[in-house]
C-alpha cells in the first residue's frame, strides 16, 4: 500500500448526503483529467470510496476497497 493511501481515514460521509455511483472506469477517467500522476488519481479514488462520497457500480459493485490497494 502506497503511503498516500495509507495516510487517508475511513471517514464517512454525512448522512444526508447520498452517495454518487459510478463505474470504477468512469471514475479514473475522470480523476485522470485532473491529477497529475497515477498515484494521485489511486490516492483520491481511494479516499472517495472511504468517505462514501461514491460507490462504484458494474463489475465493481460491492468489491471490498482492500481489494484496490
Amino acid at each position: 500500500m502506497s503511503a498516500a493511501a495509507a495516510s487517508l481515514n475511513r471517514e464517512q460521509a454525512p448522512a444526508n448526503r447520498e452517495a454518487r455511483v459510478t463505474t470504477l472506469l468512469a471514475l479514473v477517467r475522470a480523476v485522470s483529467e485532473v491529477t497529475r500522476d497515477d498515484r494521485e488519481v489511486v490516492a483520491t479514488i481511494l479516499h472517495m470510496l472511504r468517505s462514501g462520497e461514491v460507490r462504484l457500480g458494474g463489475n465493481f459493485r460491492n468489491a471490498p476497497i482492500e481489494d484496490f490497494e
